[in-house]
């Protein structure tokens, strides 16, 4: 089995104690690969030290929209820049949060463009996260690819379907959570469902949102099995193929990641 986290969060404290233990047992699940993710660029600094100090681990740089106002202006060069370490293989997570809206809106309209702005001009994709803000999701995205297209995923898949099949006629990724395994999340399984598979991506947002049967608890990338077991079941595939499957899309998506394929 080979799989892939393509969204969690090492760097944050919930691991600080045992990130050995976590990384290992992802390894025993088959979890062979795994991207953490930025949320503060005045911490990005933690984020690629986890990426250095294991093979299998890749990290990204940027701002989460709930820290646009908080963290420094960013700019594209900027982000450009710090990208050029060979374990930064991406840009954010960024996007738009009008759930919580910690920052205010035109803030986090501006950081996201940011973002953009830098994975159109390094061809490495952007990790969008977007909640309550789809309609303003779908017209940045329309707006900025009319300016030059650019590789990326929606992250932690919650929205609707019209939401990813945009993106996907943009050329983008879908990547989906333990959200996916929940009852409730019908919606999202029809999502995955009706997605190209070649488009899908799988992934923990460790160490939240854990799947069933986890729910409650902690996560950590080794959970990813549970959400890729449930997803291949409604695609009619087996485990080991999906797993493929999505591999291969993380490493089609990512390439300065080295393929194992």
């Amino acid at each position: 089995m080979f799989l892939v986290d393509s969204h969690c969060h090492l760097d944050f404290p919930d691991f600080a104690a045992e990130l050995d233990d976590v990384i290992a047992r992802s390894r025993d699940a088959g979890v062979q690969m795994m991207l953490t993710i930025c949320t503060h660029l005045s911490k990005f600094e933690q984020v690629r030290a986890v990426a250095e100090a294991y093979p299998e681990v890749y990290c990204t740089v940027g701002i989460h929209p709930h820290e646009a106002a908080n963290e420094p202006e960013v700019d594209a060069e900027t982000l450009m820049r710090l990208a050029e370490h060979p374990k930064v293989v991406g840009f954010g997570e960024t996007g738009l949060d009008f759930y919580y809206e910690h920052s205010p809106r035109a803030e986090q309209e501006r950081s996201f463009r940011a973002h953009i702005a830098a994975a159109r001009t390094a061809q490495l994709p952007i990790i969008i996260h977007t909640r309550n803000a789809d309609d303003d999701t779908l017209r940045i995205l329309d707006d900025e690819m009319e300016k030059g297209a650019f590789p990326g995923l929606i992250h932690c898949f919650s929205s609707s379907h019209q939401v990813a099949e945009r993106a996907v006629e943009h050329g983008m990724y879908i990547s989906f959570s333990g959200i996916a395994t929940f009852k409730k999340a019908e919606e999202i399984r029809g999502s995955a469902r009706m997605l190209p598979l070649d488009r899908l991506l799988v992934e923990t947002d460790a160490p939240y949102l854990a799947p069933i049967p986890h729910r409650g608890k902690r996560n950590e990338p080794a959970f990813t099995r549970h959400t890729a077991a449930c997803l291949a079941k409604e695609l009619g595939l087996s485990e080991q193929a999906f797993a493929e499957a999505t591999s291969r899309n993380f490493f089609t998506l990512f390439k300065k990641v080295p393929s194992p394929f």
